[in-house]
């Protein structure tokens, strides 16, 4: 559906006003809707462009949570990375984890060995194991190796966050739902002391209009209201798989403060992330990584991996994102709880904090909390699979790819494929994105601007050096026959994109 048509379907009233494009706000969309709500979702900027694409790109427990005594968050985590594992392969797929033992450090073998017990008895199924000195070097050749005892193997998952999101809010719309990027909420409509909707404005065009809703969620993220927010930046290098060839992820104890860091393979490169600062910056400027975040992950790199002599030169691109965490009074940030938050008043209800993995819960948390306020109206909050697992038939793809692409595209990857032109059924360069997958994106996919084609709806900024620029007059010809985009629009959307990648993707100053 076009941008003008999901505009004029705005002025229809709705049960659910969404306020925010993120992985919070897509998930209530997709719970919300295929729960018989007529829900409507705005976002002021790009879908998932904060928090929700800049993530670790985990779908994890998080064992740090276990060892701090959060066991209900850890379980629930865990439940739901079974959940995803399950719903989506080839969006979200499994990742081993090896957690290195050195002499006189902790976790020792035997602490480290109980927690993965608890891990594994809340997935209902066993994945860690222990292994030698020796097998473990065999694992990963490139760790250091003086005073290594063995390690711990375990699994988690990884994921291509922006596509989760992305697909969330595909699902709703395919099942009723309106969503629309770069539409801002500029102010709630009040009628005798409730909230009852919302004035919004095209960011584009300029245009305004007033929404209806019978009940307002605010998942706004760092940017919600009336709750103690703590910020806290995360940032992530990414490097070429050559330069750090990793067959699973290795966890890295900073040898300055005994955090974990973690590096593992994701979309054909080396992701090495994340730092856990207070971020101070003003909340509408985008993140970027620090000089002294950057010199913080190169020394967990150097001290891991001594004999790669990894430099700033090595690094591809690099990015940061701002976690909204509640502020629950600790001093270090690592500490901060990842739990999530629910406020109401007449007419709203706010949710934030959360982690990636427990969008699920998450979304129900804010319905449960909403139900009152869509009364008489009534609706189950039972739980159901997240997505019907896709598959595509046998073709000229790799079983890999056709994996990929179900897991991305869902039901559209049928249809992608059996349009597809034929010389856009290549790889970009040596990257793991088809041609046929960019232009479907330009497309059927909300694309406003060029960034939202290269950061998120595919990872070319991230993954390709100088943000793909060697890519630009292919893709310049894609935008411009399917974005309908003129050269003089087309110019000033290269110029916007590469000054966002030097500034806000690249080396700090």
């Amino acid at each position: 559906m076009t941008r003008e048509a999901l505009w004029q379907r705005l002025s229809e009233p709705c049960d659910v006003l969404i306020v925010g494009g993120g992985i919070t706000g897509a998930g209530i969309l997709h719970e919300a809707t295929r729960r018989g709500l007529r829900a409507v979702l705005v976002e002021r900027g790009d879908y998932a462009s904060a928090t929700s694409s800049r993530s670790s790109k985990l779908v994890h427990g998080g064992l740090r949570y276990l060892a701090e005594g959060k066991i209900g968050l850890t379980r629930e985590s865990v439940i739901e990375r079974e959940a995803l594992l399950q719903a989506a392969p080839g969006l979200v797929d499994p990742m081993p984890f090896l957690m290195p033992h050195y002499r006189g450090r902790r976790p020792g073998r035997m602490e480290l060995g109980f927690g993965l017990a608890l891990y594994d008895l809340f997935a209902g199924r066993r994945t860690h194991r222990y292994t030698d000195a020796t097998e473990t070097q065999q694992l990963a050749p490139t760790i250091a190796s003086d005073e290594l005892t063995g390690a711990h193997v375990y699994i988690d998952a990884t994921t291509d966050d922006a596509r989760l999101v992305l697909r969330l809010i595909g699902h709703a719309c395919d099942g009723g739902a309106v969503a629309l990027n770069y539409i801002e909420a500029t102010s709630m409509i009040r009628r005798e002391g409730k909230i009852v909707g919302a004035e919004i404005t095209d960011r584009d065009s300029n245009r305004t209009a007033t929404i209806t809703a019978s009940v307002v969620i605010n998942a706004t993220g760092v940017f919600a209201s009336g709750l103690r927010l703590r910020p806290l930046r995360g940032s992530h290098v990414l490097l070429p798989d050559w330069r750090l060839p990793l067959a699973q992820a290795i966890a890295i104890k900073h040898p300055a403060d005994g955090r974990p860091v973690f590096a593992y393979p994701w979309l054909g490169a080396t992701l090495v992330g994340t730092t856990d600062v207070d971020h101070h910056d003003a909340l509408t400027m985008e993140p970027h990584i620090s000089r002294a975040e950057l010199s913080y992950l190169l020394a967990a790199l150097h001290a891991q991996f001594p004999r790669c002599d990894l430099r700033e030169a090595d690094i591809i691109a690099t990015y940061a994102g701002v976690r909204p965490v509640i502020d629950d009074g600790q001093s270090d940030p690592s500490k901060a709880g990842r739990d999530h938050t629910v406020l109401t008043e007449p007419g709203m209800v706010t949710i934030t904090g959360g982690k990636l993995t427990t969008f699920r819960p998450m979304a129900l948390a804010a319905l449960r909390a909403a139900a009152p306020m869509l009364a008489p109206k009534t609706f189950s909050l039972d739980e159901r699979p997240i997505f019907t697992p896709t598959s595509l038939p046998e073709s000229g793809l790799s079983l890999a790819v056709r994996q990929r692409l179900a897991g991305r595209f869902g039901p559209h990857a049928a249809t992608l494929l059996n349009k597809a032109r034929e010389n856009d059924m290549h790889a970009i360069g040596a990257l793991p994105f088809l041609w046929a997958e960019l232009r479907w994106s330009a497309q059927r996919e909300h694309v406003v601007h060029l960034d939202d084609l290269l950061l998120r709806r595919t990872r070319i900024g991230l993954l390709a050096r100088n943000g793909g620029a060697s890519f630009l007059p292919r893709i310049r010809a894609i935008c411009q026959e399917e974005l309908h985009w003129d050269d003089q629009r087309m110019a000033r959307e290269e110029a916007d994109y590469k000054e966002r990648i030097a500034m806000r993707y690249g080396l700090p100053a």
